[in-house]
């Protein structure tokens, strides 16, 4: 019965060492994956506010859906469900918005939904930064409209003929 025992026991220590080797290897390219997926979506919204910059609708359709795409496969960690739910809630809200942004070429309609989607943006912005990344909330002083930048120069992606260069930073993570 000892014998019994002491070879249960080697074999549980055993894989018990084995998965802990095996989360230990696994554990960085995981985390490698979360980050390439936070650069992803943030590139994604950066380069959708750089095309209304540009005054590229079309782009900016492109840019808004690929924005979709990256937020539906990102899931969140550590947190409470009650967090979990909300962040869940305002990435739904975030998704539909650059829906939105992609079924109309009227690059105004196109800014005024990017205004709502720059708002909810910033409230899950702490969750999609890269670690290696500055981003900064901006604000047009003449209209309160808000963007994400990962510059503190502002370029005011709603009026880039008449306003381009108006703006503050109101907040930088």
């Amino acid at each position: 019965m000892r014998k019994l025992l002491m070879i249960v026991f080697v074999c549980i220590t055993a894989l018990a060492q084995a998965q802990l080797t095996s989360k230990e290897e696994v554990a960085p390219e995981l985390a490698a994956k979360r980050e390439a997926q936070k650069k992803e979506i943030t590139s994604n919204y950066l380069a959708l506010k750089n095309n209304l910059i540009a005054s590229d609708s079309l782009a900016v359709i492109t840019n808004a859906t690929a924005l979709q795409n990256s937020l539906k496969n990102f899931r969140f960690k550590k947190l409470s469900l009650e967090q979990m739910n909300e962040a869940a809630k305002t990435r739904k809200e975030i998704i539909a918005l650059a829906a939105e942004v992609t079924s109309t070429k009227n690059i105004n309609k196109q800014r005024r939904i990017f205004q709502s989607l720059s708002v909810k943006f910033w409230e899950l912005a702490p969750k999609f930064k890269a670690a290696d990344t500055d981003l900064h909330l901006q604000m047009c002083p003449m209209t309160s409209a808000e963007w994400v930048s990962d510059s503190k120069e502002i370029k005011n992606p709603y009026y880039p003929k008449n306003m381009l260069t108006c703006g503050v930073v109101k907040a930088s993570l």
